[in-house]
């Protein structure tokens, strides 16, 4: 909860990662509340009441996960409708003629992103989600130590400047710093 809501605030991607994360752990520990006490919110160096405060985050989030049927795999509503927002954003800035930076990132990146719908079989899925699934499963193969050919290394560079230069637009309009138009 505390770093969903200081990522949330500051990188819109790194929040959306961090909360499939989330999602991935209260699976492995089997949507029960006392193995998430014990392996995650016990390691918070926070006052009971913080802690307290955590536990019935998980527990909104375990409900949620039951209730929107994704306890096996898929991502709750909230975690979507990120998506859903971070997609409009990205084809209202590729459709800004003042947008060109961002354009030009986006194309150099569509190869991967066409390149890794096709190995997936997931081309029904949105390019965005797409990207998140990428850099999600490349951090997930990295924290197991596995290897990662220099292909999917540099596609993964690549989505990741995207991701990361829309999450700085979704910041600036979010503070109010830039209008979409300009």
């Amino acid at each position: 909860m505390i770093v969903a809501r200081q990522k949330r605030a500051e990188n819109i991607a790194e929040y959306l990662l961090y909360m499939w994360q989330v999602e991935d752990l209260i699976r492995a520990n089997r949507f029960d509340m006392d193995a998430i006490r014990r392996t995650v919110i016990s390691r918070y160096d926070q006052p009971e009441e913080v802690r307290e405060e955590i536990a019935r985050w998980y527990e909104e989030l375990i409900a949620m996960m039951r209730e929107e049927g994704v306890m096996e795999k898929g991502h709750i509503q909230l975690n979507k409708n990120v998506i859903l927002t971070l997609t409009e954003l990205h084809l209202q800035l590729l459709g800004s003629p003042g947008e060109t930076v961002y354009g030009a990132v986006y194309y150099k990146t569509l190869p991967y992103i066409v390149q890794l719908r096709a190995k997936s079989g997931g081309e029904d899925l949105p390019e965005l989600e797409t990207c998140f699934t990428a850099v999600y499963g490349y951090l997930m193969l990295k924290m197991q130590r596995k290897e990662v050919s220099a292909d999917t290394l540099e596609g993964i560079r690549r989505i990741s400047s995207l991701l990361a230069l829309l999450s700085e637009k979704y910041r600036a309009e979010r503070e109010g710093e830039r209008e979409l138009n300009e």
